[in-house]
């Protein structure tokens, strides 16, 4: 759940998600925003259930996770590239997503429920940003191209 924060800020850095998520502590340099919001989420899934089923959501989460980047990984090795960058071998992430897959079948029906509701919980904070970008004039604060005081870069 720590990294929860961390990807918020991430996708709020590149427009998936609203740009509150990229606020940062002037002093820490922290996406104060975010934490506070996985934080909360997190109290609230303590409370009402047990800390045994958020710890087996978020490892059902953390699979689909690896599973979809390593299936980035295999598409981003096809694209051409005109300079040097590291290049992994084409096994290690084609065994990355079999052994994540194997793993996920290991999973209750109820994890994925829960692992469902993270999702749409994203899903409607995603379609919020989308129709606000829509809505928000140019140049206002949290506006696209305006970092506001959400600290993200500009586009």
């Amino acid at each position: 759940m720590i990294m929860a924060s961390r990807i918020l800020y991430g996708m709020a850095s590149e427009r998936v998600l609203p740009g509150a998520f990229g606020r940062i502590a002037e002093r820490r340099r922290t996406p104060w925003v975010a934490i506070v919001f996985t934080t909360a989420l997190a109290m609230v899934l303590i409370a009402t259930g047990e800390t045994e089923d958020l710890a087996s959501t978020t490892v059902t989460l953390l699979l689909f996770a690896f599973v979809f980047v390593n299936v980035a990984v295999l598409v981003l090795r096809r694209e051409r590239v005109d300079r040097d960058h590291f290049t992994v071998p084409r096994a290690l992430p084609v065994l990355a997503v079999l052994t994540s897959a194997g793993l996920l079948t290991q999973r209750d029906g109820e994890d994925f429920l829960r692992a469902a509701a993270f999702l749409l919980l994203g899903l409607v904070l995603w379609l919020f940003n989308r129709r606000a970008k829509d809505v928000e004039p140019a140049g206002a604060p949290g506006a696209r191209g305006s970092a506001g005081t959400t600290n993200l870069p500009p586009e």
